[in-house]
């Protein structure tokens, strides 16, 4: 039986930070009633403080009110690259490994393809084609960087459950491979696809943060947690705040994700 919930405040805190971010992203006015847009060039510059969190850029725009609307930019275009990568490779995985023949060789030489070039290149390449200033796009192509790891690990998981002896009797039973497929296979083979949704939305984090940071993102002056990062890098020796505290929100996020994802991944370790 898996531990308590409330006896794991790592996972507690995750949960939490990570429900604190989906408040963020459909009701940022419940964090600040500020406009992320507003300009104030008296204010530019100032430091972190009760009345600015996150400080203030060099227009003078309130930093934690833009980290906040950058939020309903950021993660739902990572929610989409999970959707996107975990869909494709989960299909494609278990075509894999339930049809095996040449349907695996040619899903998994289409995996070696997709691994054998570095990630980041990869979704640079996909960016020049499908369009840069767009977060659709970005997503789409973070989307598909993740789409090998999960065919992986779907075919590994099919093959396993594929050979287990309640398979093997359900279609000794006169089950046709569909309904074995649909009802006995797929069910028993999501469990560490699901545990993997988690790093795949950390993953996905990193990757449209790091494709906004370099500008391929929505552009400015519209907030994005990327594109944050990126507009302090000139003012870090005299307003580090700029740069760094959205930083700060991102590595929060992707140890969050990844926190999650090592308690499923143990649960499901202990319930085998």
């Amino acid at each position: 039986m898996p531990r308590s919930v409330l006896r794991r405040p790592g996972l507690v805190l995750a949960l939490l930070w990570l429900l604190l971010l989906v408040v963020a992203t459909v009701v940022p006015e419940a964090f600040t009633s500020r406009d992320p847009l507003a300009t104030n060039s008296p204010d530019r510059l100032l430091g972190p403080s009760w009345h600015h969190l996150f400080g203030t850029d060099q227009l003078g725009r309130d930093q934690f009110t833009r980290t906040v609307h950058g939020t309903s930019r950021t993660l739902p275009a990572a929610l989409l690259a999970v959707v996107i990568g975990l869909g494709a490779g989960t299909v494609l995985g278990m075509l894999s490994g339930f049809l095996r023949g040449w349907v695996d060789i040619a899903v998994m030489r289409l995996v070696d393809v997709l691994l054998s070039v570095p990630s980041l290149l990869l979704a640079l390449a996909l960016i020049s084609v499908l369009g840069k200033g767009n977060t659709v796009n970005v997503a789409i192509a973070v989307g598909i960087v993740a789409v090998a790891d999960t065919a992986r690990v779907t075919r590994a998981e099919v093959l396993r459950v594929r050979e287990s002896l309640y398979v093997e009797a359900a279609h000794s039973g006169g089950a046709t491979w569909r309904r074995v497929l649909l009802r006995h296979v797929l069910p028993n083979a999501m469990g560490p696809v699901w545990a993997l949704t988690t790093l795949v939305f950390g993953a996905a984090i990193l990757g449209v943060t790091t494709l906004s940071f370099l500008g391929f993102g929505t552009q400015p002056p519209t907030p994005e947690w990327g594109s944050l990062v990126s507009s302090g890098r000139s003012y870090l020796e005299q307003a580090w705040w700029m740069s760094i505290l959205p930083a700060v929100v991102v590595a929060l996020t992707v140890l969050a994700a990844n926190r999650l994802s090592q308690e499923i991944n143990s649960d499901l370790g202990a319930d085998r």
